[in-house]
Formats: structure tokens, sequence, C-alpha cells
């Protein structure tokens, strides 16, 4: 070997020798190697994991949430009445109802809500051993049944009936009311919907043009209720009582009156006004 190589080499390791060296130590937890590391996961795979884990046990399940009992109750209250307006009056199995809403994937539990407390409390359902029928406010069979319905509103001074409610409780109901003509009268609230009267044609009759005339002349615009109630108590005619709640008028406080009361002192030796004299301005001269 070339003698220059080797005098380098002896001075590398001098050089080497003269540097102190400090090694790191190895972690307590890394000393022992023969543990294994626990594999990191995915933040996504593990939530995915967890939830689905969860939704297993009926957790995070949708079909087993409130929400999705709920939207059950309502699709099958909507149907019941859809059928009823259509004509299917007949009631149902609950087992026929879900299977022609096609609920038939819900589950023992659910069931068992819907039979003993969903569609029990229902005021739109009614049941009838053991099946399920709409219930609306008025249960109308024909357009004869809604006519008795009016005139009975009519005669008790009940008003008119939403036609809301007639569409619901009568079968084809738009075919009865065009059958029914002018026997009945819509009018029209101001929240725009409408109510139906009945048409008493007993109580249509003719008035006399003159008549009609008189009546038209007599200005009212300027006369206010009292003045109309004054002027029928000087004809002896009677007026009709207002039957609404009265107000109440707010009571009024006293008022305090101004400025200090006089107080009153009780005085005492009345019987002795002549006999006693007042020395309160010093001793009275001798006379």
């Amino acid at each position: 070997m070339d003698p220059a190589l080797l005098r380098e080499r002896e001075l590398f390791k001098k050089r080497a020798l003269s540097t102190p060296a400090v090694e790191k130590r190895q972690a307590a937890s890394d000393s022992g190697s023969h543990k294994k590391k626990k594999p990191k996961v995915d933040k996504e795979s593990s939530s995915g994991s967890k939830h689905g884990a969860e939704s297993s046990n009926g957790n995070f399940n949708i079909k087993t949430s409130s929400g999705y009992k709920f939207g059950c109750l309502a699709k099958i209250v909507n149907y019941m009445k859809t059928r009823h307006q259509n004509g299917d009056t007949h009631f149902l199995t609950l087992d026929e109802i879900l299977d022609e809403t096609k609920l038939l994937d819900i589950s023992m539990k659910q069931k068992q809500w819907l039979m003993t407390e969903a569609l029990v409390n229902n005021p739109k359902i009614d049941i009838r051993d053991g099946t399920y029928g709409f219930k609306p406010k008025y249960n109308l069979k024909d357009k004869k049944a809604l006519l008795r319905l009016l005139d009975k509103h009519d005669q008790l001074g009940l008003g008119g009936v939403l036609l809301d409610d007639v569409e619901e409780g009568l079968p084809n109901s738009a075919k009865a009311i065009k059958a029914l003509g002018d026997q009945i009268i819509f009018v029209t609230r101001p929240d725009k919907k409408k109510i139906l009267f009945y048409n008493d044609k007993h109580c249509q009759f003719m008035v006399d043009e003159e008549f009609q005339k008189l009546w038209r002349s007599v200005p009212v615009d300027s006369m206010d209720e009292e003045k109309i109630e004054e002027y029928l108590k000087r004809q002896g005619i009677t007026s009709m009582q207002e039957t609404g709640p009265k107000k109440v008028l707010p009571v009024q406080k006293r008022k305090k009156q101004g400025g200090q009361r006089k107080r009153h002192f009780k005085t005492h030796n009345n019987h002795l006004a002549g006999v006693l004299e007042d020395y309160s301005d010093g001793v009275p001269a001798k006379k």
C-alpha cells in the first residue's frame, strides 16, 4: 500500500479518537421493540365503522328514528283520507294498510307503536274490531246528507260549513256539490277559504218597489249606533242588545287631596273654661 495513504489513515484515526461523540439512547417505548405498534386507522374509515356499528345497534338508523316513525304515520293518515275521498270507505287491517302504503319493511317495534299508540290516539282514524278507517269531521254519505247538514246549521244559527271539511268527509264531493246547484251558496272569507251555506228558498220573497225606495231614501251615514238606538227608543222600538263580551273599563284611582290635613287635638278641662287663667305671656299685674 502507498505509504502516503497509510499516514493519512493514521491521522484520520487520531482525529476520530480525539473528537468526543454522544450517542442518543432509544426511548423507553422504543426499547420494547418486541411490542407491536398499533396501526393507524383512517379517521373516515374509523368513523364510518363506528357509525355502522351504532346504526346496527339502532341508534342512528333512519328506519328506527322518531322522524321516520311519524313520517310513516303521516303517510298512513293521508292515504286513508285519500281513499275515503275516492269512495273507499270500508275499513282495513293494519297489514293491509302497510301493504297498500308500501311500508312492509318497518320493524315489529314500530308496528306495535302504530297499533297501540299512534293510530289509536289519532283523531282522524276510526277503529272498529281491529280494523282502521278515516274519521272526518262530518261523515257524509251523499249529497242529501250534505244538504241536511247545511239546513241544520241554518236552522240552529250555526252559520255555514267549511268547504275543506265537506271535501274531507264527502266522497266525490265535487260531483255532489255540482249536482246541488243553487240549493247551496258559496261565500269566500278574507283568508280565501270558502264557506257553504244552505239556500233557503222559503225566505226569498218579492219586496214592493215603493218600500225599497223608502228604505234606500233614509240616510244613516251621519248616524252612529247610539243615535240610532235613541231614535228607536223614542219610536217605542226595542233594539237588539249586544251579546258579545263587554269591555271592562279601568278603575280610576282616587286623587289624593292636596295640602296637609289639619290635625285636631283633644282638649281637656272644658268644664273649667271660665275659671282658669292664661299665664303664657307672664304673670298679669295685680288689679
